[in-house]
């Protein structure tokens, strides 16, 4: 029997509506249904549909300044993340010869996944620290006087953190674009006088804007929807939006909490698309 091709093209989605429907449409259904529901205060929720969740959120002053350091923690570890990505991707591409040693170099940039998340950012710990391994070194050459309090339980440190973990996820599509590019255009761009400046702003970069955007997305999903890190790297210090909802489902306040979680998901999503409206991606890679 010969099926007609709509029938095909829902045969040929089913296995991702079958991972999309129950891990993802759902549960954002059942959280939406819940941030307009009204709790009793002690764990309860019933249906009497009400907006003042969503009017709890925007009119907090403190909602604003949590998503303001979140959205700040994003872009400091973008930006950090994607220059060293790019240059690691960049070395491995154009500067190591051998393809089974890039290979190799490329499997070491993944060697911090060998390790839970908690071990990396207790690691920090006797390097960041007042007794640390660089106030130490820092000391006994003279360069300071007394420890550097900001390296350890500071907005610095939270952004080492992510940066340290998350850079692998710019390195691994930058790599794959950049892959892609035909080492014959870069050699007759340089037969032709071009500078390695221009290569750089006019085949390479261009060329490997999927691999950025990609990687962008990851970083800024990541770092958008953490809280672990921003509690242990800054000491309590400073707080996230994740974090704040985490807390109000600790003392059972479900409906803000969901509340705050629609407002963080609709949030990052628009991230995603102005991402995907500069670079687009299918065009990209198809190309």
């Amino acid at each position: 029997m010969k099926l007609n091709k709509t029938a095909v093209g829902w045969l040929n989605v089913t296995p991702l509506l079958a991972i999309m429907v129950p891990f993802f449409i759902m549960p954002i259904i059942v959280v939406s249904i819940a941030s307009i529901m009204q709790t009793d205060g002690f764990g309860g929720m019933f249906m009497d549909p009400t907006l003042e969740n969503y009017t709890y959120v925007f009119q907090s002053a403190l909602t604003y300044r949590l998503y303001f350091e979140t959205i700040k923690f994003a872009a400091l570890t973008l930006i950090f993340s994607a220059f060293i990505g790019f240059w690691v991707a960049y070395f491995l591409v154009f500067h190591v010869r051998s393809k089974l040693l890039a290979m190799g170099l490329f499997l070491i940039c993944t060697v911090p996944f060998w390790t839970s998340n908690i071990i990396r950012m207790i690691s920090w710990i006797p390097l960041l620290g007042k007794e640390g391994l660089i106030n130490q070194a820092l000391m006994a050459m003279g360069f300071i006087d007394a420890p550097l309090e900001f390296l350890l339980y500071s907005d610095f440190a939270v952004v080492v953190a992510y940066v340290h973990q998350l850079t692998i996820f710019m390195i691994v599509p930058i790599f794959n674009s950049m892959a892609r590019i035909d080492k014959r255009v870069v050699e007759a761009a340089l037969d032709a006088g071009a500078s390695k400046f221009d290569i750089m702003r006019y085949i390479i970069l261009p060329m490997s804007k999927s691999g950025i955007a990609l990687g962008a997305i990851f970083v800024v999903s990541i770092v958008m929807g953490d809280f672990f890190v921003v509690k242990v790297m800054s000491g309590g210090g400073t707080a996230s939006v994740v974090g704040a909802f985490y807390e109000d489902i600790g003392v059972l306040q479900y409906p803000s909490a969901a509340a705050s979680a629609i407002v963080l998901t609709i949030l990052v999503m628009l991230m995603v698309a102005l991402i995907l409206r500069v670079v687009d991606i299918r065009k990209e890679i198809t190309q």
